[in-house]
């Protein structure tokens, strides 16, 4: 009795189902009489139960048998897509590049890159996960993710970082709130009486202000979780609540809402971003090729002194 049954015997029960001649089955298949016989016999034995109705006229399915070929009908039919798939990877005409960044990365930087990246490789499909910092660099060393863009700049084992961008996060009230009237940055710890507007839970920026918070032995009073830092703005905006944003998103609407932005005198809210790929694989030329797009806007955002722009 066979232990297992493989594609032939598949391909083998679904030609049955179409010929209803065992066989015409056998020679679709390119299989012997006995040899087709033996396989149905074995997958009937491996299954216990039968498969084939058999009398004078030929045969015809169990209802075991037609449920065995519609499942072996949706494995081959998925069989041939991957068989098309891989021979177009195998070409190079086809991939896809696995990118985990942070919030401000995610929201604010790689969008653009990507979207000059895309046009000229319309054949590349790119996979994009928001996680936090650690996550990114974790995800890369594990395989899960080819690029990574993460504030962390070592750690690792086998991980090799290429500087990216500046990430500076700030706080941003309604510029009649009692903190805008205070003067000089604030420190996180003493903000944390007032409601937040935040980012959805899931996002990487949550979590890490959520941290900093516990860290300062307090709590992120979260009075409203919103999707993106525009509606958050909005109601920061509105005085609904204050907010700590990144500041190329809190510039963008500072001139449209009535806001205020202060910088933050915690050493976490302004951070270098890297770039990180593990350094004992070779990229496929594809992914290589995004990489050295994220290496070039980087060098677009720093002055001709070596400081960065106030881009960032």
């Amino acid at each position: 009795m066979a232990s297992h049954f493989d594609l032939t015997d598949m391909q083998l029960l679904v030609n049955v189902a179409s010929a209803m001649s065992l066989t015409k089955a056998a020679e679709h298949t390119f299989l012997s009489l006995p040899a087709a016989s033996n396989r149905v016999k074995n997958l009937e034995g491996y299954l216990g139960t039968p498969l084939l109705y058999r009398n004078s006229q030929g045969v015809t399915l169990t209802p075991a048998g037609e449920a065995f070929v519609r499942h072996a009908r949706i494995v081959l039919h998925q069989l041939q897509h991957l068989r098309g798939d891989i021979q177009e990877y195998a070409q190079g005409v086809k991939g896809r590049v696995r990118v985990y960044a942070n919030t401000t990365a995610m929201n604010e930087f790689v969008p653009a890159v990507l979207e000059r990246y895309l046009v000229s490789h319309p054949s590349v499909n790119i996979e994009l996960r928001e996680r936090l910092s650690y996550q990114v660099v974790k995800a890369v060393v594990e395989g899960a993710a080819d690029i990574g863009i993460t504030a962390q700049g070592s750690g690792g084992a086998g991980v090799k970082f290429l500087p990216y961008r500046t990430d500076r996060l700030v706080l941003v009230t309604h510029r009649d709130h009692p903190l805008a009237r205070k003067q000089g940055p604030h420190s996180f710890g003493n903000v944390l009486d007032y409601d937040f507007i935040s980012l959805a839970e899931s996002s990487a920026i949550h979590s890490f202000l959520l941290t900093a918070a516990e860290d300062s032995g307090r709590f992120l009073r979260v009075r409203v979780e919103v999707g993106n830092f525009e509606t958050a703005c909005r109601l920061i905006g509105a005085q609904v609540g204050i907010g700590v944003i990144p500041e190329t998103a809190a510039r963008r609407y500072v001139q449209l809402l009535p806001l205020k932005i202060m910088d933050l005198t915690d050493e976490w809210a302004l951070r270098q971003l890297h770039i990180c790929v593990r350094e004992s694989t070779e990229l496929p030329a594809f992914s290589q090729e995004l990489v050295d797009l994220l290496v070039q806007d980087a060098e677009r955002t720093v002055g001709t002194d070596g400081s960065d722009l106030k881009l960032v």
